[in-house]
């Protein structure tokens, strides 16, 4: 029972319709993909052009998936007969349930999706309606339509229809129980044709739970199916169908409290209250209990957890370890079957999905995961089972082994060539940066860098290590206390042990500090650093420590600055490692926008730049860029364009021009200009016309921090933005000072960048 106030659940309600009603009414809104501004996008759009789509596909309908957004729509279709705990509420009430689900499928797969209501009791009848959608649709998902009905619609439309037909209610909940039950035996060294199952409940749920535990291995005659009459047995007749009577055991009645004696695993898709905690006392040992009714499990979690302290238990709910949840399945699924063209989902994809779900949780917890579930053990283990539904591995991990399986099983229509290309791209639509960081990441995996932290406690870092050991062959060392870096990764659910996995510098006792204070004493000894001083530094200050590490050849680059402001940082770093020629150039940001990357400089470096420092910043980016395989097109802005103001930025940038133009420089860039000139070729064209830059430019710089600084943060917080960097442009990539917004993500990305050699590197 909630706990909640009449006062909290009414403001719980009012906040959930004004959701919905606010600021505009539902969740879904349909957008064009194409152009339309002109009679020229009309005509291409529309009448005539249309037509050449139409009899394109009337002559190989295969083609609509090339002229129609066909291949990546499902239709969510339902009669509202069996909607979440609220029952018949029929087609017009269950469309808010219908449009989530659609957003569910946008937001975890970006598949699109249509929500059809249909006003339709008759199960033939529905199907016969769901099946005349077959030419607009690339699959289709059953949704909420009550038991048998749901089993009569679902194999009429597999057996007549020709694209993927999916009940979820049926088969996302049983994959997600066969990933949950997979990953218990193992956890209990158990094995499937040897565990007794008891389940209660013989809805469309709980039948295709039971189904795939027997795909899954479990004998049938270890199955013990009881409802509210009962065991399922030979010879009953009380509400019975043939899905339930496939599981009948022999002999007469009994209940749940007589079966129950000894069973491995209770699977529960029924009411509340239904198993009692004497019931637990007699299952078997370290019982495995899915009680899955919602929103009361059949046994409350803490009743189940003192009855058998060692129990593995599973529920519906999100205030619970392991909650079975479809959205680790659904869309997935889907998003594996449309990429190949599937005309069906089919026991082998099932499978599939079921071993990839399993394999995630038992794989390093990865950051996004843990940043959004932030109070968890996201350790696999008995309170986690199965991975939690913002873990965005799941799209690459699930979909890529239902599109295998699709292929081995010879429902694919359009087979994928390369599956290791088709997984990288799946995290490609869920990393932003995956895709531009490809060929930084490509040279990391060609040379083997020591990579030291500053920061080496802080949980980021700690994953963004075990990330580089994973995907890179650079060489993580950490500048921490050994004991809060064990404890904080054990914590976060990582693998990496210090000293194993990991070298860790510890400033309290580390057995090089008399050689890493003299190196520094060495270096700043008439900069008014005494012996005493210079101790002190080399025992509190992490980014000083790592600094004298690479100065000493026992790293190859520094990353500083996940706490703390970026001069500071700076300041030690070129002290120690400003020497033959280094110097702070400028910091380079990268901003992955829906439209393409966006560079932005010097975000960090110079408050107000020299025209000398802007053509050097220039110059550096251009290197940098062509790192993410880009070619720059560099704009110098300011507040003038082109000439028309007598502003100081215009001054410098003018400047910056002249010096610029006085090399021979093999890339492009302009100045100066505005902001919306620069990314605005046609407008550009308006005040230049014989601008020399082509198309719209991709590196902005800017003739103060502040400027360029505003510029990103805006691009970050308002626009979608995903930044990686910033990159300490000048140092030899001896060293990178990153921002305390830095993501884990953001500090592997940072450091392939550093584990990439770069000869004169600018």
């Amino acid at each position: 029972m909630s706990d909640r106030t009449d006062d909290q659940n009414a403001a719980l309600r009012q906040a959930a319709l004004d959701y919905h009603r606010l600021p505009r009414p539902g969740k879904l809104e349909i957008r064009a993909t194409k152009p339309l501004a002109n009679g020229r996008d009309l005509a291409r759009a529309y009448s005539p052009g249309v037509a050449e789509a139409s009899v394109a596909i009337r002559d190989d309908p295969a083609t609509a998936e090339d002229y129609t957004a066909r291949g990546n729509l499902v239709a969510v279709v339902t009669n509202g007969s069996a909607v979440l705990g609220l029952g018949n509420i029929g087609a017009l009430a269950s469309k808010p349930v219908m449009e989530g689900k659609a957003v569910l499928f946008k937001t975890f797969a970006n598949i699109d999706c249509f929500d059809i209501e249909l006003d339709c009791a008759d199960p033939e009848k529905l199907a016969d309606i769901v099946c005349a959608l077959e030419p607009t649709f690339g699959a289709i998902n059953l949704e909420d339509i009550k038991a048998p009905d749901c089993f009569i619609v679902e194999k009429l439309c597999r057996e007549r229809m020709n694209i993927p037909v999916f009940h979820d209610d049926q088969h996302g909940t049983a994959i997600v129980v066969g990933a949950a039950a997979l990953n218990a035996l193992r956890l209990t060294d158990r094995d499937w044709a040897g565990i007794k199952v008891v389940s209660t409940g013989g809805g469309a749920a709980g039948i295709a739970c039971l189904n795939m535990l027997l795909s899954l291995g479990v004998k049938r005659e270890n199955v013990w199916l009881c409802d509210l009459h009962g065991l399922v047995h030979e010879g009953r007749d009380a509400d019975m169908t043939p899905q339930k009577a496939a599981f009948a055991q022999p002999g007469g009645p009994r209940g749940l409290g007589e079966v129950i004696e000894g069973a491995d695993l209770f699977l529960g898709l029924s009411g509340p209250g239904v198993l009692t905690p004497e019931m637990v006392g007699r299952m078997a040992a370290r019982p495995i209990i899915f009680a899955l009714a919602n929103p009361n499990p059949e046994i409350a979690y803490a009743d189940a957890k003192a009855t058998a302290p060692d129990a593995i238990i599973a529920t519906g709910r999100s205030d619970h370890p392991n909650q079975v949840n479809n959205v680790l399945c659904f869309p997935f699924i889907f998003r594996g079957a449309l990429d190949v063209g599937s005309t069906e989902i089919n026991e082998a994809m099932k499978i599939g999905c079921v071993e990839g779900i399993a394999a995630l949780a038992r794989a390093t917890t990865s950051a996004e995961a843990a940043a959004a579930y932030q109070e968890e053990q996201l350790t696999f283990g008995t309170d986690y089972l199965i991975p939690k539904p913002f873990d965005p591995r799941l799209m690459g991990v699930v979909a890529s082994a239902v599109a295998e399986a699709a292929m081995e099983s010879g429902v694919a229509r359009r087979p994928i060539e390369d599956m290791k290309a088709y997984k990288a791209k799946l995290d490609a639509s869920v990393f932003k940066s995956s895709m531009i960081m490809r060929p930084v990441f490509a040279a990391a995996r060609e040379a083997e860098r020591r990579i030291v932290f500053a920061e080496g406690e802080d949980e980021r870092v700690l994953r963004a290590a075990q990330a580089m050991m994973e995907e890179t062959t650079d060489i993580p060392i950490l500048i921490g206390r050994p004991d809060v870096i064990a404890t904080r990764a054990a914590r976060a659910g990582l693998t990496i042990e210090p000293g194993r996995d990991v070298e860790i510098v510890n400033p309290e006792s580390d057995p090089r500090y008399r050689d890493y204070w003299e190196t520094y004493h060495a270096l700043m000894a008439r900069r008014g650093i005494a012996p005493d001083l210079a101790r002190a530094v080399m025992r509190t200050n992490t980014t000083a420590i790592g600094a004298v590490m690479v100065s000493r050849d026992e790293a190859d680059s520094l990353i500083c600055g996940t706490f703390g402001q970026f001069l500071w940082h700076l300041r030690y770093i070129t002290e120690v490692l400003g020497q033959g020629g280094l110097h702070a150039v400028g910091a380079l940001s990268l901003i992955i926008q829906e439209e393409g990357p966006l560079f932005i400089a010097d975000t960090h470096v110079h408050a107000q730049p020299t025209p000398d420092q802007v053509a050097e910043t220039v110059i550096a980016c251009a290197r940098h860029v062509r790192r993410f395989g880009v070619e720059p097109r560099i704009a110098l802005c300011s507040a003038s364009q082109f000439g028309n103001l007598a502003s100081a930025s215009g001054q410098t940038m003018r400047d910056a021009m002249t010096l610029l133009d006085a090399m021979a420089l093999d890339f492009q860039y302009e100045g100066e200009m505005n902001v919306d000139a620069a990314l605005d070729p046609e407008l550009r064209a308006r005040f230049l016309a014989d601008c020399r830059m082509d198309g719209a430019a991709n590196v902005l710089v800017f003739a103060s921090t502040d400027a360029a600084g505003a510029t990103r943060n805006i691009l970050k917080a308002r626009a979608g933005g995903l930044e990686v960097g910033p990159l300490l442009m000048g140092m030899g990539n001896k060293a990178h000072i990153v921002t305390p917004s830095i993501t884990a993500r953001g500090l592997l990305n940072v450091s392939a960048l550093a584990g990439t050699p770069v000869a004169h590197y600018g």
